[in-house]
């Protein structure tokens, strides 16, 4: 299971370079081509920004610093993954999103010296962003909740098991 969701982080991370390719080498910065509008209101365009910082573009032209961060962040949860330390199905393949979105832009950092941007949803004046911005933040989205729910379920486990052991549960 975990060499399925890490061969599907690859398959994403070469999803991910091939439409910043496209981009690249397709338009111009700052070229914009609305794809969803109603009238004269723009929803959904393809525009090409490069950012230089991290999420929203917090950390602008600190290049250096957010390689360290992420290459360290990839280590860890590589290391993570190998050692066995994460069992949990659904963790590994949060995790390997996560890796996957990682990997991605920072495969851009180095390459290009910044992250190729494109998906622009203009309705609520949102940031950006790629392929690899939405594994990630899907990754950890659903790793928080899954990690949300286990726990609900760990807890009420608990409760039942004190419960049906005979000891008072605290409740007055």
């Amino acid at each position: 299971m975990l060499y399925i969701a890490l061969a599907a982080a690859v398959g994403l991370i070469g999803l991910d370079q091939l439409t910043k390719i496209l981009i690249d080498s397709n338009m111009s910065l700052h070229d914009s081509i609305p794809l969803i509008q109603f009238g004269d209101v723009q929803v959904f365009n393809i525009t090409y920004e490069r950012n230089t910082g991290a999420a929203f573009s917090m950390l602008e032209d600190k290049q250096l610093m957010l390689i360290i961060i992420t290459a360290a962040v990839l280590i860890g949860m590589l290391l993570l993954l190998f050692t066995k330390r994460v069992k949990n199905p659904r963790y590994i393949w949060c995790i390997s999103l996560i890796f996957a979105g990682g990997a991605g832009n920072l495969i851009d950092r180095l390459l290009r010296g910044f992250v190729v941007d494109f998906f622009d949803f203009r309705l609520i004046h949102f940031a950006v962003f790629n392929v690899a911005d939405i594994c990630a933040v899907v990754g950890a989205v659903g790793l928080v909740i899954f990690i949300f729910i286990d726990e609900i379920k760990e807890h009420r486990r608990k409760k039942a098991t004190t419960h049906m052991d005979g000891e008072p549960d605290g409740e007055v």
